[in-house]
Parts: structure tokens; sequence; C-alpha cells
């Protein structure tokens, strides 16, 4: 894959989690970035959701771009394969290392973490920090509670129109690639 690929920043737990379709969801986006060229960008743990997605993008050449701080690489326990592990100073300097080196964000299932990254990068863009897409990737349903708070915080004027519409979704990875970093000037599209 080429240094100048366009790169995919992936929000995602360092759990496996019990539904099996979460870590299918990981496998499948993995595959589907490799098919378009699209490197990833990740929290850069081994373990769960992150680990799964990563080995996948590794096992077919893709590029992956680990950003971990220092105080979480031996507790997140750090992928040692990638093609680069970023180590940071702390959190802040984490997200914002993998907003500088991404041309989208996506979150897949997860936690707290995958939450405080996500909401970071929709605030920072909608303060006009950054205009690159946003996503949730709806794996099994597991962001439709959250999708529906941010519904009614819009319809309860408290998530303004602009800001409500900062964050896509859809069911597939296909779906959510085609909509976040769509082909360009492909013949194969």
């Amino acid at each position: 894959m080429e240094t100048g690929s366009r790169m995919l920043c992936v929000f995602a737990a360092s759990a496996d989690g019990t539904n099996p379709r979460h870590p299918e969801t990981a496998r499948a986006l993995g595959g589907a970035m490799n098919a378009r060229g699209i490197g990833l960008v990740y929290g850069g743990a081994h373990c769960g959701l992150m680990g799964i997605l990563a080995d996948t993008v590794l096992q077919s050449g893709g590029r992956v771009v680990g950003v971990m701080p220092r105080a979480l690489v031996a507790k997140e326990k750090a992928h040692q394969g990638l093609t680069e592990l970023i180590i940071t100073e702390d959190m802040h300097t984490r997200k914002a290392r993998m907003v500088q080196l991404a041309d989208a964000f996506l979150a897949l299932p997860g936690g707290f973490g995958t939450l405080d990254e996500l909401f970071e990068v929709l605030t920072w863009s909608q303060l006009g920090f950054h205009q690159k897409p946003i996503a949730l990737l709806n794996s099994d349903g597991y962001w439709d509670g959250l999708l529906h708070f941010l519904a009614s915080g819009h319809a309860q004027g408290l998530i303004p129109k602009e800001g409500f519409r900062l964050l896509g979704h859809g069911d597939t990875p296909g779906q959510i690639l085609s909509a976040l970093l769509p082909e360009t000037g492909s013949p194969s599209s």
C-alpha cells in the first residue's frame, strides 16, 4: 500500500465483547478497507475489536498506524506488528495525532474510550477544527440507543441541525466506506 493512501481512523473496543457479530464486523471492515486501498489509524492495541481490525488489515499488506499514550503501552497491550506505532505523552496528544493522520473517522462498537474519541472528533468538527467525515458502523444495532439519544437531543433543540448531521451511520462496511471515503477516478468503482 502506498504511503500517501487514504487513512481511516477507527475507534473500537479493546475487548471482543459477547456478541460474535462485532468481531465479524471488524474483520469485514478490514477486508473492505484492504479492497479499497484504505489504511488504518487506530489506538494501537493488539486485543479486542481494535486488534482484530488491525490484524485483518495487516494480513493483506495494508498500512496500519497505531497511536498510544506511553502510560497505556503495557496496559492496552500495544500491537507489535504494526506498520508504525506512535507513542504519545497523553490522551489528548493521542487524539490530536489521530485526527492529524486521518482522512475520516469511524466508530465500531466500544465503551467509554470509543465514546470519548468519537465525541471529541465530533466536537472538533462542530467547532470547525476539521471538516473530515465521521460515522458509526452500527454492527447488529449496537449504536441504536446512541442514535435515538442524539435524535432526541436534536428534537429538543440541544443539538443543532448542523451538529446532528455531522455523524453518519450505516450497517455494512461497504456502505460506510463509500460514504466516508468514496472511490475517486477508479475504473473498478
